[in-house]
């Protein structure tokens, strides 16, 4: 099966590091590839950002690495999660130079490599997982992904959505003009600075390690992220709203560096299915975590949940904005994902 349609499979079936550590991490134990001596095992390290407790860990990588385990194919895979192996600019640059085998990033964090598969993470591009799985599906996906592997020679495995991003803040936003006056806190890449100004929002750049914080002392009146993300960083100890503006599918995309070419077929296809299980499993653990922390929410008390955000108001807003800043393959990559909403 060829690389193409493995990947429409897939997307169907969808509903620097220190030295040191890399070299102590990557680097002590690394096997053979599909060419290597029989019976060898070929060890390859899955880094991430997230903690153990989140999906795209427990229902993304530790499936992958369990289903590469058990394929018995000659490969096991070793996870580092929580930025161990260092921060997503870092890592980036670590899978091209093939100190880190796999990568789970988000698709502005890509934008560093090739611009325009940032715009995966375009304000409102998406309108929800299913239409995620509807672009992926087409023909406009392939271009993307194989010029991002051209630019970079990083392979794209698959990609899955790992929720939509909400405001939080200590008044309610249902409207673009609630954001007036408001420090909003969005991560610093370009991509998301051009959502904060699409959306009407007053950007500040602040770390995600760095964010609790940040809201505690005031240095930003608000942020958006998951719903899953708020849970992991306590943000209703700091906040008393979110608002559910939907405004940003969280995209992560699941990468590997130049060890893909050395690996045999059977190890490609194993690790290409296992990743194919791991987008579907990710998908179904969002949303039942989402459901699950709505409710508590909605009844605990300990923040007010806004449900009539004017989602229209924003992404009207948001659409009028991109289509006259971006251009190029950018432009291209944008217009196809709306062609693909229903």
């Amino acid at each position: 099966m060829n690389a193409r349609r493995t990947r429409r499979t897939m997307w169907i079936a969808l509903a620097a590091a220190p030295a040191m550590m890399l070299v102590a991490c990557a680097g002590a134990d690394t096997g053979t590839g599909g060419d290597g001596d029989a019976g060898a095992t070929q060890k390859l390290t899955l880094a991430h950002s997230y903690n153990e407790d989140q999906p795209q860990h427990r229902c993304g990588a530790q499936i992958i690495a369990d289903e590469v385990n058990a394929a018995e194919v000659g490969l096991e895979i070793e996870i580092f999660p929580s930025s161990q192996l260092g921060g997503d600019a870092d890592r980036i640059a670590s899978v091209a130079s093939g100190d880190i085998d796999i990568d789970i990033q988000g698709a502005s964090a890509l934008g560093a490599v090739y611009e325009p598969i940032s715009v995966l993470d375009a304000a409102y591009a998406f309108d929800d997982a299913d239409h995620l799985a509807r672009f992926m599906a087409s023909d406009e996906s392939d271009t993307v992904t194989e010029a991002f592997e051209e630019a970079s020679g990083v392979h794209t495995l698959g990609a899955w959505s790992a929720g939509a991003r909400q405001f939080t803040a200590n008044t309610p936003i249902r409207t673009p003009e609630d954001l007036e006056g408001l420090r909003m806190r969005f991560p610093g890449s370009p991509q998301f600075l051009m959502n904060a100004k699409a959306l009407g929002a007053e950007a500040t750049e602040v770390a995600y390690e760095e964010l609790y914080l940040a809201l505690q002392q005031g240095t930003v009146d608000g942020q958006e992220n998951p719903i899953t993300n708020i849970v992991a960083s306590n943000l209703k100890e700091v906040q008393d709203y979110v608002s559910m503006s939907s405004h940003q599918l969280n995209t992560n995309l699941v990468i590997v560096g130049p060890v893909w070419n050395d690996l045999g077929e059977e190890q490609q296809q194993a690790l290409t299915d296992a990743t194919e299980k791991a987008v579907t499993e990710v998908t179904s653990c969002v949303a039942e975590d989402e459901e699950a922390i709505l409710e508590e929410w909605r009844t605990g008390g300990e923040w007010e949940v806004i449900e009539d955000v004017d989602r229209d108001a924003f992404s009207e807003k948001a659409e009028e904005y991109l289509s006259g800043v971006l251009t190029g393959d950018s432009l291209s990559v944008y217009e196809a994902i709306r062609s693909t909403s229903e």
